[in-house]
């Protein structure tokens, strides 16, 4: 007794050194991974916003003439961002798929390790019976020894859940896709509205200018009647005073109209500051191409069939109904596989390489018991996509006929508004002449020339409502103007016929 105790004495003297030099590099390491915050340098900052600004619009075919609508929502579907945000969102799923597939494969591991000491393990054997030493001491291992192996190991149950987690990633790859169809249908509707708004401003613009000129004319030469006291001080002043209101609504026409184009430019992506040099190609009215079927019942079951929330909620539920697959699947025994070659260089062992193969299952008997509850909370989200799918249902086929009721509506006051202005314009041309021989003061010329304005732009507000209703009428129905595949590399001038010609179609069918 007293020998071991000197032993372990001398054990423990020996290693208290080892101790303090580990606490030591233990508290230096503890020290050395203390993190501090380190904000952004100004030069950091400065990159980032040079490098956002160069890559905004890289890659992208320049604007090299008039641009007609289709180019306008080609140029959208290409260059959008939100709509490249949902194309990325798009491609994460399908990589996040390609990704779930390796789940699948079995597991292969390579392992290589180094044991090393500075003197023998060594053994000694003692008899149970005597409690006496039976062999001097001895040793089986080297000081130094290397290790490595390779094993191949497949468990069935996760073969089994993994191949259902692919199923369901699949799954989100077609909910990111009915997404991207959602989201470029709303660009689509945004576009329609801009450009409609920036060809209004393209008609109007020229006109507000040389009204605009027209009123300063007037009021100069009000000036000089009220300068010279040609008539009576009241009659000049509520001249001037009718002049000066329309020349107010002339700037907040002008205002308004103006700013159509900064927001087409930014829709397609032009750089801002670039909006100046867009020019449009001012299309043909449409009023009367667009017609409505006697029967909405077509359009509510084509809505409901293709309306891209619906698809959603049914991949949802079909991921949702696949889930109980799964929670089945893990009340089963799990049995693991496994295959290998090992060495080790101990030169002690008589075989430094050998092969390993093993059999192993568990079973998780909790599982069991959290099976029910797990299959209600399954059941109670499939119970809530169900009635999220109800309300759907119901708000969609509402918004096909609301869509419809305003394209009803649209047309009949874009066929008024058209006589309108017709009838406006004759008026002008009739106050215009009479000017000329004196019959008309300029005043009455002036006001009349002001009207014909607010008729004509009235008229293209009512054409581009009609227009963003008939897009509405689509977005509601599910109908895509958009191709089924948008490819980078395709040009503008094809993606832009391919829209030109699905947007065709679809009046078709509506008739």
């Amino acid at each position: 007794m007293n020998g071991s105790h000197v032993s372990a004495e001398r054990s423990l003297g020996m290693t208290s050194p080892w101790l303090a030099v580990l606490t030591i590099l233990a508290v230096l390491g503890v020290g050395g991974c203390a993190i501090k915050p380190i904000p952004l340098t100004a030069d950091e900052v400065r990159s980032r916003a040079q490098e956002g600004r160069a890559v905004l619009t890289k890659d992208q075919e320049p604007v090299s003439g008039p641009i007609d609508l289709y180019e306008a929502m080609a140029r959208a579907l290409k260059y959008n961002l939100d709509a490249r945000v949902e194309l990325m969102h798009k491609m994460l799923a399908q990589t996040q798929l390609d990704l779930s597939h390796y789940a699948m494969l079995p597991r292969l591991a390579a392992n290589a390790g180094f044991d090393g000491r500075n003197n023998f393990t060594g053994g000694v054997g003692q008899s149970l019976v005597t409690g006496a030493q039976n062999l001097t001491p001895f040793t089986s291992a080297e000081k130094n020894i290397f290790s490595a192996d390779l094993s191949l190991s497949w468990n069935v149950l996760d073969f089994g859940l993994s191949y259902i987690r692919a199923k369901q990633a699949a799954d989100d790859v077609l909910i990111a896709e009915e997404e991207r169809r959602r989201v470029a249908n709303r660009v689509m509707q945004d576009v329609r509205t801009a450009y409609w708004r920036a060809v209004s401003a393209e008609r109007i613009l020229p006109s507000l200018k040389m009204l605009d000129e027209w009123v300063k004319n007037a009021l100069e030469k009000s000036q000089a009647v009220q300068d010279e006291k040609l008539s009576a001080p009241l009659v000049p002043l509520q001249y001037r005073l009718d002049l000066l209101n329309t020349q107010r609504y002339v700037q907040q026409l002008f205002r308004e109209l103006s700013t159509a184009k900064l927001q087409l430019a930014a829709l397609i992506n032009l750089p801002p500051g670039e909006e100046h040099k867009m020019r449009l190609l001012v299309p043909e009215r449409e009023a009367g191409t667009l017609n409505l079927p006697a029967d909405l019942t077509a359009l509510e079951d084509r809505a409901l069939v293709a309306r891209p929330e619906l698809r959603q909620i049914d991949y949802r539920r079909r991921i949702n109904a696949r889930e109980t697959k799964a929670a089945i699947l893990e009340m089963l025994p799990s049995l693991n596989l496994q295959a290998g070659g090992n060495y080790n260089s101990n030169a002690f062992l008589f075989n430094q390489n050998w092969a390993a193969y093993a059999a192993r299952t568990s079973w998780n008997l909790l599982n069991i018991f959290r099976y029910p509850a797990r299959a209600k909370t399954i059941d109670a989200q499939d119970q809530v996509l169900h009635t999220q799918t109800l309300a759907l249902t119901m708000a969609i086929m509402s918004q096909v006929h609301v869509s419809a009721a305003q394209v009803a509506h649209a047309k009949k006051e874009t066929s008024t508004a058209k006589l309108y202005h017709e009838t406006q314009s004759q008026i002008f041309e009739q106050t215009r002449l009479g000017w000329r021989i004196g019959r008309q003061s300029e005043q009455t010329v002036l006001r009349e020339r002001v009207n014909q304005v607010s008729a004509q732009l009235r008229y293209d507000a009512i054409e581009s409502e009609l227009q963003v209703s008939w897009a509405s009428l689509l977005a509601a129905v599910g109908e895509d103007i958009l191709p089924n595949d948008l490819a980078r590399e395709q040009s503008l001038s094809d993606l832009a016929l391919e829209i030109r010609t699905r947007w065709a179609k679809s009046k078709e069918w509506l008739k």
